[in-house]
């Protein structure tokens, strides 16, 4: 069941971190206090986890989409949310999989990390404006991920 609503964009603490906070009993619609999401702010999709924090439940809002669509802290967003029961799988650059697959720690680290454990390494590495500094994250992740870390 998709939900629509308008919400304040919310700062959390001090930091340049978002979030909205739906506006209904999210346990109630969607049955568990954490649910992952399919969302769009604005239009523009996101994929999600809604959570209750400290008595309310809230959904983040990533720096990217603020961007995307030109609202900040204290901005008023449209928002739609339904449940995501489909599977969340990242797709994973071919260097970036040749360089794990020397390393059999390194992969089975990756395989083991969450869907957005998995992104945030994807998304570190695609972000680099030169192909040295690619090359360079590549290699890191691969340290990274062979002492069975995940990034910083």
């Amino acid at each position: 069941m998709k939900q629509e609503f308008k919400a304040i964009i919310k700062q959390h603490d001090n930091i340049n971190a978002a979030y909205i906070e739906p506006p209904f009993d999210v346990k109630e619609v969607f049955g568990s206090k954490r649910v992952k999401v399919k969302a769009t702010f604005d239009g523009i999709e996101y994929r999600g986890s809604v959570v209750n924090m400290g008595g309310c439940y809230m959904l983040g809002l990533t720096q990217e989409i603020r961007s995307k669509i030109g609202k900040g802290f204290g901005d008023e967003v449209f928002v739609t949310l339904e449940k995501d029961v489909e599977e969340r799988t990242v797709e994973v650059p071919e260097d970036f999989a040749a360089a794990m697959n020397c390393d059999e720690t390194a992969v089975s680290t990756f395989k083991s990390l969450s869907y957005t454990a998995q992104k945030e390494y994807v998304t570190w590495i695609n972000s680099a404006k030169r192909e040295v500094t690619r090359s360079e994250r590549i290699l890191k992740a691969v340290t990274l991920l062979s002492e069975g870390k995940r990034l910083k």
